[in-house]
């Protein structure tokens, strides 16, 4: 016979078992002799889960985990280990708060499955002055929720001996604007000292000769590379010194960007992958010398890219290494529209074969049109449509 405070237990979260198991029957009544609409599998699911929450001692805090927060049992089981809720008070406090700054359900469970011990923190005293100093440096209410939801400490460490420091580190380089880019695309930065890894790599880099404004665009852009490991940081600045990049010039930043953490596995699949299509090693160090994002698009945009200019459109693959910018540029907006124009131009001669890749790719859309649209109107007044996509090239 179940015990007593297990069907209390059961009767708390039976909410959350009635919609887990809508498909399989409209009601679970504890103690129903005839569940005959009940499959076997979402009993023993249901016994397994009881047996566990009447093992936990916290099965006050289980029950308002799943209620509340909209966990699951596994999940509220699991996020039980690290709080305990005598009350519900202070947490309806949290959450009341949470949800007042435009945090949505979704964000609250996924920001409590992460870090359970924020329903015990102080609402008004810990939590309200980081959230009033994150949307005083305006940041909107939709962002603050993404960021939170994706990186919860932020609301467990300590605003005057983590957050304040870092801003105040970052805004004597960077303009509040970029404060707010960082936060938004790289707030674990405001979880580490930025002492101890940052500092001392922004140090290696002056030492080196970069100069001020590029360490802010790669402070900005690529915040990353500056909290890896000293040791490691400065492998990397040589390694593209020995590439032949100044560090007074900002390509040196974004080799940096594609030389460091997950981009460097990228970079070198795009070695492999331009290889395939002839490149030679000069090519490839040509390349990323003069463009160093060509080398971190995914291999599927480097092969349709390859596969349009060499392929369908006639142009060497050597050709292509000597405008390397063209392979980062968007095969929607810019590629394809542009290559299906002179395509066409090219099968009614109207412009020459030998056309330089970089006048045609690299101008303003404005620029281009005015070149290789408006100019030959007269002579295919289906010129515009080509370029918007609404007419095949082979229908011409």
């Amino acid at each position: 016979m179940i015990q007593l405070c297990n069907l209390k237990t059961f009767r708390l979260v039976h909410p959350i078992f009635s919609c887990t198991f809508a498909s399989k029957t409209n009601r679970v009544l504890v103690g129903d002799p005839k569940p005959s609409h009940f499959s076997l599998q979402s009993q023993l699911l249901c016994r397994h889960i009881i047996s566990e929450i009447s093992a936990n001692q916290h099965s006050f805090t289980v029950t308002y985990l799943i209620n509340s927060c909209g966990l699951s049992p596994e999940g509220a089981i699991s996020a039980s280990k690290w709080v305990e809720l005598q009350s519900p008070e202070r947490a309806d406090s949290v959450l009341e708060l949470l949800r007042n700054h435009g945090i949505s359900q979704t964000q609250i469970s996924k920001l409590i499955r992460s870090h359970p011990k924020l329903l015990s923190a102080d609402p008004e005293k810990t939590l309200l002055p980081k959230l009033e100093f994150f949307s005083s440096l305006g940041i909107s209410k939709v962002d603050l929720a993404k960021t939170l939801a994706f990186n919860p400490k932020l609301l467990a460490v300590s605003l005057r001996n983590r957050i304040l420091p870092t801003y105040n580190f970052l805004r004597s380089m960077l303009s509040e604007k970029n404060v707010v880019a960082v936060f938004k695309r790289n707030s674990w930065i405001f979880l580490e000292s930025h002492c101890k890894h940052v500092m001392p790599n922004i140090g290696l880099l002056r030492e080196s000769g970069m100069p001020q404004p590029c360490i802010s665009l790669l402070l900005t852009h690529c915040t990353p590379a500056l909290m890896v490991n000293p040791g490691k940081f400065g492998q990397l600045v040589g390694e593209v010194k020995e590439m032949g990049f100044n560090l007074e010039k900002s390509t040196s930043v974004n080799a940096l960007r594609a030389l460091c953490g997950k981009n460097k596995s990228v970079w070198n699949r795009s070695r492999e992958v331009l290889k395939m299509w002839g490149w030679s090693e000069d090519d490839l160090l040509s390349a990323f010398r003069k463009n160093p994002q060509c080398m971190i698009v995914s291999e599927k945009k480097l092969m349709q890219a390859m596969d349009l200019l060499v392929n369908k459109m006639g142009w060497s693959s050597g050709m292509i290494a000597k405008y390397p910018v063209v392979l980062s540029l968007s095969l929607e907006r810019r590629l394809i529209p542009r290559c299906s124009v002179v395509k066409v131009l090219l099968l009614k001669g109207l412009i020459n074969e030998n056309l330089n890749l970089g006048s045609l790719l690299k101008p303003a859309e404005k620029q281009f049109l005015e070149i290789f649209v408006n100019r030959y109107l007269g002579e295919v007044p289906e010129l515009l449509s080509v370029y918007q996509g609404k007419v095949d090239t082979e229908a011409l």
